[in-house]
Parts: C-alpha cells; structure tokens; sequence
C-alpha cells in the first residue's frame, strides 16, 4: 500500500512575540494572545523564502530515507506565497536534491491545503506505478498587512512527505476531500497582502469544511476518533483546531503534539505537515493519525493514516521540537525589515 516514505520539516530560527506585534499598535498583547491563542509566530530570515524552507525541508526527507535524486520521479510544491508568479518553486527543489531531468514537477496553489493536494496526487501516480517516489511539499512564508488581524499569527514553515511504495513508515489507508465556492480570504494579483472576510472565515468555512471532511474520512475508514492515537487539523489560529478537534470528539491527548499555531504561528500551506512532522517524530509503529487539511476558498482534504515498524528503523533526530528550541526573538523592527514591511521604493 502506498504512504509516506519519510518526511521532513524546518521552521525558520526567528520569533516575535505576540505582545510585541501588539505593542506597536498601542493594542492588548496579553488579549491579543489569548484570544488567538497565538503567543509568538515564527519569522524567516532576509534570506529565506519558500524555495529554502522546500530545500531544507526536502533535504532532511531525503537524508532520513536514504535516497538520492535519481529515486524521485515527482515534485509538487503547494504554497501561495512562491517566490515567483512565473516560475516553478518545484524545479528549484529538484536541481537542489539531485533529482534527474526525467521527473515530472509543478506546483500548486489552493490557500492552506494545495501541499495535501500534492499529496493526493502523489498518492495518484504512485499507485498507478508511473513513478518510484513522488515528493509532496506544503510550505509558506504568510504575509499579514501591518496591524490588521492576520500580523499576529502569519508565519512562516513547512514540511515535505516523500510518498512510495516500499519501506512506509505510515500507510495511506483513505483520502477524500470537501470542496466548495466560499469566498472566506483572497488576494489579487499584484496585491501585497491578502484580505479576509472577518468572521466569515469562521463557521462557514474553516469549521463547515474541516468537520465535514473529518467526518467523512471516518465514515470511509469506518472508525471512530477512539481508534486514533493523534488528529492533526489545519490551524490558523490557536483556537479553531482545538474547537474543530472537540467537535469530531477527540480529546487533548489526541490534538496536543500536532497543535503547533500557538508557539510558531500560522504556517499556512506547512500547517498540517509540520504537526504531522511533529506526530512522526515520536510516533510508534501501530498509531493511528487522522489528518485534515483547510485551504480558503474553499476545501479540506483528509488522511487516515497508520504507522508500520518501519519508522523505528529511521533516524528521527533534528525533529520539530529540536527546531522550535531553538528560536530565537525578535523586535518590531527586525520584523518589519525582514518582512519588507518598510517601503522604500522597488530597488530590484
């Protein structure tokens, strides 16, 4: 059965804190934070994009499995924050691994949840046996205008599963997806930052579509949320997945290894994958993982997975947490530079 060869994460060394953002505003930190449940959020360097976030993130997939470029025959890079309008995030990545010309690449776009489309088709080609391993990667470096919302939880990270085969360290046992017209956050062409529609993003989005999806990957599988070990859920906030996680009727035991918004912020496209990463890297043969991913617009994917004993032959050192120590904090104005906050012209 076809499942996740390896996988790998990273998560950029810088944070700001909420109370930080807040301050700038002449807002509440301490009510900003608690109403989000988001207390800092992490910050790529001048020198990171979403092409080095895919890269690392990869590289360490690959490091884990043991392969090398000539063993990949697919990359789908999912974000909405690449780097260029016109040119692949995905062909960058496969230059940078080694992988060979006879590969097939693109990327995707679909908000939060266009990395487990990736997967999904992955899952496609895999299966069909058109390629060896296919490599599917979620990954973003979210933008949030100055003072609206969204700056307080915009962050930035991702995650790669290299999907196969042989040696699965987790079946894909069922996937399925709910997909509607929800207009519940946007961003045109040549606009800098996104907008969103407030409330709206709420019940009739996130939670219609993340509740729906989960219920019926569980009706596919046949199972309850008592036959799972971990549940994963897209988290743009701190709040929404643990509403949605109790919703479906599983408990903090179930949701607090994957819950990462509150330390590191919204990932966006890496959500998911990095709360998955954080469940593999602990994880042990025979857990039960669901999966469901969000992306505005609107739709969510879902995953029944099951870890096999190949994952105790893997080295799991470098994990999420080992990435998450080691933040270090940053002010406003570091922020704002880093973040090209501070408009002073186009000099490119």
């Amino acid at each position: 059965m076809s499942g996740i060869v390896s996988y790998g994460a990273y998560i950029p060394s810088h944070k700001i804190e909420t109370g930080e953002i807040a301050s700038v505003w002449g807002a509440d930190g301490s009510a900003w934070a608690k109403n989000l449940n988001v207390y800092s959020k992490s910050v790529p360097g001048p020198d990171e994009d979403v092409i080095t976030i895919a890269v690392e993130a990869t590289r360490l997939a690959m490091k884990r499995a043991k392969l090398g470029g000539i063993n990949i025959g697919a990359i789908y890079t999912g974000s909405e924050s690449h780097p260029y309008a016109v040119k692949p995030t995905s062909t960058i990545v496969a230059e940078a691994i080694g992988a060979t010309p006879n590969l097939t690449a693109a990327d995707f776009e679909f908000a939060c949840k266009a990395g487990t489309a990736a997967i999904q088709t992955c899952l496609g080609i895999v299966g069909n046996n058109q390629v060896e391993n296919g490599i599917a990667i979620g990954v973003d470096t979210s933008q949030g205008a100055p003072g609206d919302a969204l700056e307080y939880s915009a962050s930035a990270g991702g995650g790669t599963v290299i999907i196969g085969n042989k040696n699965v360290i987790a079946t894909i046992n069922h996937t399925t997806s709910y997909t509607t017209d929800t207009p519940d956050f946007w961003r045109r062409e040549g606009q800098k930052y996104p907008r969103h529609g407030g409330r709206f993003t709420g019940k009739p989005a996130f939670f219609k579509h993340v509740m729906m999806c989960g219920k019926m990957i569980m009706d596919m599988a046949g199972s309850k949320p008592e036959d799972y070990d971990y549940v994963v859920t897209h988290q743009p906030n701190g709040k929404f997945p643990i509403r949605a996680a109790k919703s479906l009727g599983f408990t903090e035991e179930q949701y607090k290894t994957g819950l990462l918004t509150p330390r590191i912020g919204n990932t966006y496209s890496g959500a998911v994958f990095l709360g998955l990463a954080a469940i593999l890297d602990i994880a042990k043969p025979g857990d039960r993982i669901l999966a469901v991913a969000y992306g505005s617009g609107a739709g969510s994917d879902g995953f029944d997975l099951t870890v096999t004993d190949e994952i105790a032959k893997m080295d799991r050192s470098e994990t999420v947490e080992d990435m998450i120590s080691r933040m270090e904090i940053i002010n406003y104005a570091t922020y704002a530079k880093y973040r090209g906050k501070l408009n002073m012209g186009d000099s490119k």
